[in-house]
């Protein structure tokens, strides 16, 4: 996904700063009141340990459930209750996560994070003179100071002080954070209807004219100021670069029906979202996936409505393999909003990685009757149909996908490319091999095609010598590839050139060791070569690691008898 961000030299220097900073894991699951539970573990000590393995592995549920019950036995003690915290901020518990930090205040006034959380639930209540408090109570020394600092300023945009809120970011342009800055200088003063608003956003987007938010806002407000040929210029030349980022791509029929767009964030609450979510973003990419989880759910908590800041988030959750968790969240994006066509893709393909292939190919086939365009849906429900060899059902996906695209950019390659490798697994060889030929005429030094174009001519024996040209071109370009390498010693097999066929099935065992196919080659060259022993030898290796069959039915005879007949034919 193409997450919502803030400029990246800014990130750098946010993070850096994070990195004095010991904040906590990541955890999950409601916190109730003290004292409420019984004990969960066999002792606070051992829900406090399990609580934090289940934080490294990003098990929020767990993890916040462990800690809470290790807090009704350690109440006062700061670092259980500090994690606990991080665990019920990191699972979107907010409020019981607020109630925790009221209370690790009383166990440490100066605590960051929790004056930071504590002033962001004020914010969301529109009290705005709390927020500013609790946040004031955060200096500038670290990351979370930056944070409660830009939040600030949100909260003078609520109580109507736009002068104030300017002079909050002017104290921070010392830290080096222009960049970043004025793309909230601009959405506060978009809040307020100040006219310096549409100057700042161009600002940040002459700076970063490829960041979704950014294009996104700049195009939202050009278009409420009646600026729609500008609009749609900015449009234009976001989406010439090949981005089709939902929230920027969706402007389009308002911007060239001449409608208001309407306000990127619909309030202060969802502006102030903006900052948790980019920064949030930042982090999730940069290996710092328990903080990233806690910046996100407080933009989440600020607008329940940004649909991207939940695909985040379940990103988040997929990248410790947590796919239950990611997934409960893709169903829960409601069917109406612009991002559930990529929630269920994603979704599919965690189904698919847990072995419910099934039920992945019947959720894009839904999605794909209600889209019957959507590139992504019809290209993964193709790539799935393929991967369960349903070829014939795949074809048809193809031939859509080939209709939308237009069929003749030089990124289409990919899509006869795989549509001719559905085309000759059903053994429609003639629209296979015009599906190879075009996707090369589209992408001529495309190693993997001109690897099974030339594969499949050698294995027909035709044309034999241009098949060997593409197939070393294809090696040179993929030199570690073994399955190519493979091919390359197969067209020496097939032409005769038995020694230069040993020596190259060699290599390809060599960088593909477990593959059935390489391993029966190889056996076949060494019989050709002599050596019948290291033949029989190989032949037993493919029937061994050969999961599906095909070559043990093929390999089994050559056990007993060695190659006869056609199978052992080549040209001399």
């Amino acid at each position: 996904m193409k997450s919502h961000t803030v400029p990246m030299k800014s990130v750098r220097l946010l993070i850096a700063l994070f990195a004095c900073l010991g904040l906590m894991g990541n955890s999950t699951m409601s916190y109730a009141q003290r004292g409420e539970f019984g004990a969960f573990g066999t002792s606070p000590t051992g829900n406090f340990l399990a609580g934090r393995q289940a934080l490294n592995q990003l098990d929020t549920g767990s993890a916040a459930s462990f800690l809470v019950y290790a807090t009704n036995d350690e109440w006062d003690n700061y670092t259980i209750v500090e994690r606990a915290f991080g665990a019920l901020a990191a699972n979107g518990q907010i409020d019981d996560a607020d109630t925790l930090a009221r209370h690790l205040l009383e166990l440490e006034p100066d605590y960051s994070l929790a004056h930071l959380l504590v002033g962001t639930v004020a914010l969301k209540e529109r009290r705005y003179a709390s927020a500013d408090k609790e946040l004031s109570a955060v200096g500038l020394q670290d990351f979370i100071g930056i944070t409660a600092a830009v939040l600030r300023a949100w909260t003078d945009i609520g109580r109507g002080d736009f002068n104030k809120a300017m002079s909050q970011l002017d104290d921070l342009s010392s830290v080096g954070l222009d960049d970043f800055l004025v793309f909230h200088r601009a959405m506060m003063a978009d809040a307020v209807n100040n006219l310096s608003a549409i100057d700042y956003m161009a600002r940040a987007y002459k700076t970063d004219p490829l960041v979704p938010n950014i294009v996104s806002a700049y195009v939202h407000m050009l278009g409420n100021a009646g600026r729609f040929d500008e609009a749609k210029a900015v449009l234009d030349a976001y989406t010439a670069q090949g981005l089709a980022q939902k929230a920027v791509t969706s402007l389009y029929e308002p911007i060239e029906q001449h409608q208001l767009p309407g306000k990127y964030a619909a309030d202060i609450a969802a502006g102030a979202s903006e900052v948790y979510r980019g920064i949030g973003a930042a982090l999730a990419r940069d290996g710092a996936p328990d903080v990233a989880m806690v910046f996100l759910r407080l933009a989440l908590y600020l607008n329940p409505d940004a649909d991207v800041v939940r695909l985040t988030i379940a990103q988040l959750y997929e990248q410790l393999d947590q796919y239950d968790e990611a997934n409960a969240i893709y169903d829960a994006i409601s069917p109406r909003s612009i991002y559930k066509p990529e929630a269920v893709v994603q979704l599919a393909a965690n189904l698919d990685k847990e072995g419910d292939r099934s039920e992945a190919i019947r959720r894009l086939k839904n999605m794909v009757q209600i889209e019957p365009d959507n590139i992504e849906a019809i290209s993964s429900l193709a790539d799935l149909l393929r991967f369960d060899k349903q070829f014939a059902e795949a074809q048809p996906y193809y031939s859509k996908l080939i209709e939308l695209s237009g069929g003749n950019h030089p990124g289409d390659w990919l899509y006869y490319y795989l549509r001719g490798i559905c085309y000759e697994r059903t053994k429609d060889w003639p629209l296979a091999e015009a599906d190879f030929l075009k996707a090369l005429d589209l992408r001529p030094d495309q190693a993997q095609v001109l690897n099974y174009l030339g594969y499949s001519w050698v294995d027909r024996g035709e044309n034999l010598d241009r098949a060997l040209g593409m197939i070393e071109k294809a090696v040179r370009q993929s030199p570690s590839d073994g399955y190519i390498v493979d091919s390359l010693g197969w067209a020496f097999f097939k032409l005769g050139r038995i020694d230069e066929a040993v020596s190259v099935l060699e290599q390809a065992v060599h960088l593909e060791p477990n593959d059935p196919e390489i391993n029966d080659h190889l056996g076949d060259a060494y019989w050709k070569a002599g050596r019948e022993r290291e033949a029989r030898f190989q032949w037993r290796i493919a029937i061994d690691v050969d999961e599906t069959g095909d070559v043990t039915e093929r390999a089994t005879p050559k056990l007993e008898h060695g190659l006869t007949g056609e199978e052992g034919d080549s040209p001399s």
